[in-house]
């Protein structure tokens, strides 16, 4: 069937749903949601026997939604209708939480229902919860709407607010004056859902030291006490550490608030962020060992089982700074020196990495220098993974990755992925011929001539279509916690196996073959050299796709390898 998606955003579900909906066999196209015009230019283009909206944010034109059919994607259970769907979920303590498929109508929000689902509110944040129990929910009720469609017998139900299954409610925008944090009265808890609501956008404004900032993330803090509530009272890593009236909490970014007629902000760091205003604070570090055990802060934790070490880390949206990727190196190779004989390699949830820093980067003084230090600390790391031979190393990607993260990913000797994650395997949307020795990784996963075409047409990739194509080795379904649990029984397995002896045998006389054949050095070498070109040469587009990405430009058209319908991936 011939689908076309408008979205406002090419955004991690909308991927999710293109990639699941062509590995059905559909024919999918995408049109960003820019204005009624491009729209009308997409189906007349298109000509789609139906219309899918995973992420909007504007209203279809009428004479698109009278004419065919159209499905929105709403982020909450029947009845729910308002623009802040998750964050008043959040903020109110919900347990459970729902998403509902229904037909564009005037009304926003108000058309007959398709399919809902339900799914469990976790103790994260609000985009975390987007990207996965949210996501899952919502790709099982299009699935299943899609069906429902297709088969031409099912007749969708209307919005009847006397039914007893209907819960929702129209809730208005979740304004900065609810939002706002007491820090006089409000305990941790209460503290936590109001950061986690808004932990992405559009953050909780606030004041520190005199000036006005946005907060964005919210982690509890079991050990530090003390202060004033609301003060700064540690640092780690670049999150500070706030007093509540009950204990603390770690909040990793801040963004400034826009003054009339200045520039743009973003997030950052929040050391970063009040610079010298924390020259009085103190810096309270913790171990990956000792944050495993720990209800606290911290991007990198390391645990082991038996003979099985994990190292977990997990960035604010996956990208990793040159600092970020220099401490996960030095946590890599303390559990590289453990005797262990398998290491797994990523987070708990959600993303594995996105690749470097560009918000970090866009701050920079000099944004090609810290472009250029931020590249080559990814590469130390992917090298030491490369070159560990005296155990075996396994990534597992409970979420999405993408770009140089992902090459890190592959850098392992088995890639076992959550059915659920969405892979971007290239670099070219944001002008780089990409490093972290890509072109001696991908290849041997998937061979020269595929390895070409994924970079190039730059694609989401499903975890079923990646495990095809040997981009990944194996892949499970379920919860991200039951994901977790097969990675952490499969581990075991792989490091009690009686094969384990001749598999490194095996792996450390291939990596000495390779080294022999063309030195790893000269990939990163050649990798770099073009990186550099990126970086430096004038007239490159890189930095001002950068710009763009950070600063949230709004395209002014939807890219083209978008635009055709795509059938079934390889």
């Amino acid at each position: 069937m011939r689908i076309l998606l408008i979205a406002s955003a090419f955004n991690s579900l909308t991927q999710r749903v293109h990639t699941e909906l062509r590995e059905r066999g559909h024919q999918v196209a995408v049109q960003l949601a820019l204005g009624d015009e491009q729209m009308r230019a997409a189906v007349d283009r298109t000509d789609p026997e139906l219309i899918v909206c995973p992420m909007l944010t504007k209203a279809v034109p009428e004479d698109i939604w009278s004419k065919r059919t159209v499905l929105i994607v709403h982020p909450g259970p029947t009845g729910d209708r308002g623009p802040s769907s998750l964050d008043w979920a959040i903020t109110e303590g919900a347990e459970q939480w729902g998403v509902t498929v229904l037909q564009a109508v005037e009304e926003m929000d108000a058309g007959d229902i398709w399919a809902s689902g339900e799914l469990p509110v976790a103790d994260c944040g609000k985009s975390e919860l987007y990207r996965g129990e949210l996501a899952d929910a919502a790709v099982e009720a299009v699935l299943l709407a899609v069906r429902r469609f297709e088969g031409e017998l099912f007749t969708p139900e209307p919005l009847d607010y006397a039914r007893p299954d209907v819960h929702g409610r129209l809730r208005p925008l979740l304004r900065q004056d609810v939002r706002r944090i007491d820090w006089e009265a409000d305990d941790t808890a209460t503290v936590l859902r109001k950061l986690r609501a808004g932990d992405s956008q559009p953050g909780v404004l606030d004041e520190l030291y005199g000036r006005e900032y946005f907060l964005h993330g919210g982690h509890p803090e079991d050990e530090l006490r003390g202060g004033r509530p609301g003060a700064v009272i540690a640092t780690r890593d670049g999150a500070i550490c706030r007093a509540t009236v009950d204990g603390a909490v770690w909040i990793p970014q801040l963004r400034p608030r826009r003054t009339p007629g200045g520039p743009v902000t973003f997030k950052l760091p929040a050391a970063t962020v009040l610079g010298e205003f924390l020259y009085r604070v103190r810096e309270v570090p913790v171990s990956p060992a000792a944050a495993a055990d720990r209800e606290t802060w911290s991007e990198i934790r390391y645990r082991e089982q038996d003979e099985v070490g994990f190292l977990e880390f997990s960035f604010a949206g996956g990208a990793m700074s040159t600092g970020q990727c220099r401490r996960l190196l030095a946590a890599y190779q303390e559990a590289a020196d453990r005797p262990t004989s398998v290491l797994v390699l990523g987070a708990a949830r959600d993303f594995f990495s996105n690749g470097i820093h560009l918000n970090v980067i866009e701050g920079a003084s000099f944004p090609a220098l810290e472009s250029w230090e931020n590249i080559n600390a990814m590469d130390d790391l992917v090298e030491a993974v490369l070159t560990t031979t005296d155990k075996l190393t396994v990534s597992a990607l409970a979420g999405n990755a993408a770009a140089g993260g992902l090459m890190l990913a592959i850098a392992a000797d088995e890639v076992w992925c959550r059915e659920s994650a969405v892979l971007n395997p290239h670099y070219r949307l944001m002008g780089l011929y990409g490093s972290e020795y890509w072109t001696y990784t991908l290849p041997r996963r998937v061979g020269a001539e595929q390895a070409e075409r994924l970079t190039g047409d730059a694609l989401p990739v499903g975890a079923a279509q990646a495990e095809r194509l040997g981009l990944v080795d194996r892949t499970s379904g379920g919860s991200a916690a039951e994901f977790r649990r097969w990675t952490a029984r499969e581990a075991a397995r792989l490091a009690g196996s009686p094969e384990l002896t001749g598999r490194l045998a095996e792996k450390k006389r291939r990596r000495a073959e390779d080294e022999e054949l063309r030195p790893l050095a000269d990939y990163r070498a050649e990798e770099l050299l073009r990186m550099h070109r990126n970086f430096y040469r004038a007239g490159e587009p890189y930095h001002e796709l950068r710009r763009a990405f950070v600063h949230k430009v709004c395209p002014v058209a939807t890219p083209e390898h978008l635009t055709g319908l795509l059938g079934r991936p390889e």
